[in-house]
């Protein structure tokens, strides 16, 4: 397209409004019912934030409903009295009007949460994960429990639409909260911390002023808000679900096309099979790989062709199975956690009437319309436990493609030569690369070993349990990631198995699905017709897998 022609129509576009590729969506939160491809689509800076109206209503009530607990002299915790080992210490007095002077002490409690919280180690967080992790942190504030000022949240919105970035230490949480990761972000929003902002890291106060943004001036229970939640922990789920839900994309059609390569039997996948013992995940997932083999050679009779294969092609149906199960159900639990409030104190706003008329409930209400009670919400077990079990799983995804790529590479099973060596290949073809998916299942599988349950009691004692949600993700992440390339090590024998079949027999048929995998792995990886260093090949097929 020339300038003149570029120029009419993007002239075009706009006479049309048809100007998304120029400027932003919008994404309007609420609180209840943010997908996960907004909180991305805010992450990655391809939207702008919004908040609702109902919610910026339900944030002024919950704040005037902690307020009112406070004038009249109810405990809240990270209010009236204080947090952690100091909740028995009192704060300011409470039992009339705030006066003044408990205004000023509450002040100071807020800068004075801030500052001692900020204590992680470790490299800043990308920018892409702290954006991800304020947009969870934000719908969760709109969710209206938490009772800070409607400003914490207007100042969320501006950090995310300013692209103003605090910089947070990677490491320091035991997944009861990340407080002395997310407590940055409030350091940031009272203008003492460091932002990245304009691609320069700077200080937070110079960058709310040049862009036009009033510090926090906090109150009440802003400081225990903004510090004491999971977002963050949360956001690395995310990504962790992500990468798995790629991985899940893309493994039937992998192992379909090394169920090919072997001239593998299609029997442990048939609807009559499964239907001996009938799993739903498995018969769902196994009809998922015979879709991936429609116009394959292997539905042929084939009198070389075993009866049972190897263990790791025949139940590769069950292994996704369980994969894909514990990734839709961390996707279910992310969603519950990302549209909920996971703050302690929690406002209630219409707490339901169940016990409401037994005293020890009767000391958390508030005028009769509301509440300030304890939780145990800041426990993110529920995701955390998904994550472990996702992590579990595809660990053994990770054994089976491991073990499937070894059995490419031996004539005993495949009928072709040793290692896949190219006829005149004199050297080691594929033996030596096996020491690589060696090397990275053995660090999968030690990055699937639980850690929900580890920690060291804390904080006086009283903090004694942990969920290490952020270690846990993290491994997770680094599962997903060593698996896109063990794909394409398994890409890289199966490819070679096929084209060396189809030097016998130039009519072999691929799966329609199996056969776009191969033609999209040839076009970055060509066959091995002589020893050649392997690592570019290696990088090109992860890049593969992944944008499969």
């Amino acid at each position: 397209m020339n300038t003149v022609t570029s120029k009419i129509a993007l002239a075009v576009l706009m006479t049309l409004g048809a100007t998304s590729a120029y400027a932003k969506d919008t994404v309007v939160l609420n609180g209840f019912d943010m997908t996960l491809d907004q909180a991305w689509e805010i992450a990655e800076g391809d939207a702008e934030v919004k908040i609702d109206r109902k919610a910026e209503k339900r944030l002024e009530k919950a704040y005037d409903t902690l307020m009112t607990a406070a004038r009249t002299g109810k405990p809240v915790y990270g209010l009236t009295v204080g947090v952690g080992l100091n909740k028995d210490h009192k704060l300011f007095d409470a039992s009339g009007e705030m006066t003044p002077e408990a205004l000023k002490a509450s002040r100071e409690f807020q800068y004075n949460a801030l500052r001692s919280h900020s204590a992680g180690v470790g490299e800043p967080m990308d920018a892409e994960m702290v954006r991800l992790g304020m947009a969870v942190r934000l719908n969760t504030l709109l969710h209206g429990q938490t009772g800070v000022q409607p400003e914490v949240a207007d100042l969320y919105v501006e950090y995310l639409n300013h692209d103003i970035i605090p910089v947070i230490p990677s490491r320091g949480t035991v997944g009861e909260a990340d407080i002395l990761l997310a407590s940055h972000v409030g350091l940031a929003m009272i203008g003492e911390w460091e932002v990245f902002y304009k691609g320069e890291r700077v200080s937070s106060a110079e960058a709310m002023k040049d862009a036009g943004i009033e510090p926090l001036s906090p109150i009440g229970k802003d400081a225990l808000s903004i510090l004491s939640n999971n977002a963050f922990a949360t956001a690395y789920a995310m990504k962790g679900l992500k990468q798995a839900e790629q991985v899940m994309e893309v493994a039937p059609t992998t192992f379909a096309l090394s169920l090919e390569a072997l001239n593998g039997n299609v029997a442990p996948y048939l609807p009559q099979t499964n239907e001996v013992r009938p799993f739903p995940s498995v018969q769902a997932m196994s009809k998922t790989i015979l879709e991936q083999l429609d116009g394959s050679y292997l539905w042929d009779a084939n009198a070389k062709r075993p009866l049972q294969d190897p263990l790791s092609f025949r139940t590769t149906g069950y292994t996704l199975a369980m994969a894909q199960k514990a990734t839709d159900e961390l996707e279910k639990m992310l969603l519950i956690q990302v549209n909920a409030s996971d703050d302690n104190p929690a406002v209630v706003l219409n707490p339901s009437k169940e016990h409401l008329k037994e005293s020890q409930l009767q000391q958390y209400l508030v005028d009769g319309k509301g509440g300030v009670f304890p939780t145990a919400n800041f426990n993110p077990l529920p995701v955390a436990m998904a994550v472990q079990q996702l992590n579990i799983a595809l660990a053994q995804v990770s054994h089976n493609t491991a073990m499937r790529t070894l059995r490419l590479s031996d004539d005993h099973f495949t009928g072709l030569p040793r290692f896949l060596t190219a006829p005149g290949n004199m050297g080691h073809a594929f033996g030596a690369v096996q020491k690589t998916f060696a090397d990275l299942h053995t660090r999968n599988k030690h990055l699937a070993q639980p850690v929900t349950f580890e920690g060291i009691a804390i904080a006086g004692n009283i903090e004694d349990t942990f969920t290490n949600m952020k270690l846990a993700s993290d491994n997770l992440i680094g599962i997903t990631d060593n698996l896109y390339t063990m794909f394409g090590v398994e890409l890289l024998h199966s490819t070679q198995a096929i084209d060396l079949r189809r030097m016998e027999n130039p009519d072999l048929k691929l799966g329609k699905a199996t056969e776009k995998l191969y033609d999209a792995y040839r076009e970055k990886v060509s066959f091995v017709k002589v020893d050649r260093p392997y690592t570019p090949d290696i990088a090109a097929g992860k890049l593969v897998v992944e944008q499969f």
